[in-house]
C-alpha cells in the first residue's frame, strides 16, 4: 500500500448508524477519533496509534470494536517482515446518526476536544443561537450540508482540516409552577 495511487475510496458514500452495536462502538472519543483518522486513506494500528498518540494496544482494542459494528473494515493486507499488516479503512465516507444518542454525542464532542486541543494551527469555534422557523432551519442545514460536500480537496500533500457542524434545536425551559 505505499503506493497510493492504488488506494480506494471507501466502499459506501454514506453509512445510517442505527443499530445498537454501531451506537456503543461511537460512545468512545478514541472510537471517535479513529474514525476521523480514518477519513482520508486506509491506516495500520500502528501508523493509528502514532498520529493519536495512543497505545497499540488500546487502538488494537478500538478497532476492534469498530469492525464488529461495520463502521471499518480491513481494506487491505501486506506482508511485512513475516508478518501481515492490515490497512483499516472506514466502510462509508461519511456517516449519518438520524437518531443521536447521549453517550454517542458525548464522545463525539469529547474527541472534537482532544483533536481541537491537539491542533498545530488557529482554530475556528463558534457557537451562535438564531432564531429559525422549522423551515429555515432546514433550509440552513441543507446549505450547510452542501457547503461542505463542495469543498473541494487540496493535493495529498496538505493538512488535513476537520470540520464539525450541528445544527439543532435548542431546548426550552421547562414550566414549573411557581412557589408562592
Amino acid at each position: 500500500m505505499s503506493d497510493q495511487s492504488s488506494y480506494q475510496p471507501p466502499p459506501d458514500e454514506v453509512l445510517e448508524i442505527g443499530a445498537p452495536e454501531q451506537f456503543a462502538a461511537l460512545a468512545h472519543p478514541l472510537r471517535q477519533r479513529l474514525l476521523f483518522a480514518l477519513g482520508h486513506r486506509p491506516a495500520t494500528l500502528s501508523q493509528l496509534a502514532a498520529q493519536l498518540d495512543a497505545k497499540k494496544g488500546s487502538v488494537a482494542h478500538h478497532l476492534k470494536v469498530l469492525r464488529e459494528a461495520g463502521l471499518i473494515h480491513i481494506a487491505e493486507t501486506r506482508q511485512v517482515r513475516g508478518g501481515t499488516e492490515q490497512y483499516y479503512q472506514r466502510t462509508a465516507r461519511r456517516m449519518v446518526v438520524a437518531e443521536p444518542q447521549p453517550a454517542g454525542t458525548a464522545a463525539m464532542l469529547a474527541a472534537v476536544a482532544q483533536e481541537l486541543d491537539r491542533s498545530p494551527a488557529q482554530t475556528y469555534l463558534t457557537l451562535r443561537h438564531l432564531r429559525l422557523s422549522p423551515a429555515k432551519a432546514s433550509e440552513l442545514g441543507e446549505k450547510l450540508t452542501e457547503l461542505i460536500d463542495e469543498a473541494e480537496e487540496s493535493a495529498e500533500d496538505q493538512p488535513v482540516h476537520g470540520v464539525w457542524v450541528a445544527l439543532y434545536e435548542q431546548a426550552q425551559p421547562s414550566r414549573r409552577a411557581r412557589p408562592e
